[in-house]
């Protein structure tokens, strides 16, 4: 379940990746609101759990979903710094450098404070655990990415790994092409001789691939260090 959200454009969507036997389909979904988008993320996240809406979870997580909205909604707010310059602050020591070139300084002193105002009045705990919250909901969230070369390929992808599914990403583009879950995988082994992981996954479906980047041995350990948690 992957959200596709920006609250300043009223885009409410939901991506979701559903397992088929040669890896996954995407379906997107749209609403029209956030609270609609709140009550369907929710039961969405639940439901990828085994969990239905009837879980004594489903309100609290429609609650954190409508608070994080909200922190993501940059407006104004009437205390909000008027002036920017007669702030003491180096926006680039808050963005990556790619937005240093793309903005003005003062354009991002600007939306910087904007932000500071939607956390300003937090305790110290709760706006630590907002910034969690906001970490676990990027879609990138806890996924390491590889440079590998699938076996019968051309040319290097990039292989992302996460606590639950493998993605293989087109190297020049970004772009998923293709997702294998962990709990469709029957075996893998590693080929110490040639550095190859080998995986086998339901329906006859096999990959293997070599790492360029690292050692097979990190990817080897990751897939069964996060088998094993789960």
């Amino acid at each position: 379940v992957v959200p596709d959200v920006n609250v300043a454009a009223k885009k409410f969507g939901i991506k979701l990746l559903i397992p088929v036997a040669d890896g996954m389909n995407e379906v997107y979904l749209r609403c029209e609101n956030e609270n609609q988008y709140a009550r369907w993320m929710a039961a969405c996240v639940l439901a990828s759990k085994g969990k239905t809406m009837a879980d004594s979870s489903y309100q609290p997580e429609v609650h954190k979903i409508l608070s994080f909205l909200k922190m993501k909604n940059w407006t104004m707010s009437p205390q909000a710094v008027s002036d920017p310059e007669s702030i003491d602050m180096k926006p680039e020591c808050f963005v990556s450098l790619r937005y240093t070139k793309k903005y003005k300084p003062k354009q991002l002193a600007a939306r910087i404070l904007e932000a500071h105002q939607n956390v300003s009045q937090m305790t110290l705990v709760e706006a630590k655990l907002r910034f969690i919250q906001a970490w676990q909901s990027l879609p990138e969230f806890g996924l390491s990415y590889y440079i590998v070369r699938f076996k019968g390929s051309k040319k290097d992808d990039v292989l992302g790994v996460s606590y639950n599914r493998l993605i293989r990403i087109d190297i020049a583009t970004g772009d998923p092409i293709t997702t294998w879950r962990f709990s469709n995988m029957k075996q893998w082994n590693v080929n110490w001789e040639i550095r190859q992981v080998a995986i086998e996954f339901d329906q006859n479906v096999f990959i293997a691939f070599t790492c360029l980047s690292a050692d097979c041995k990190i990817i080897h350990e990751y897939i069964g260090g996060y088998i094993f948690l789960s």
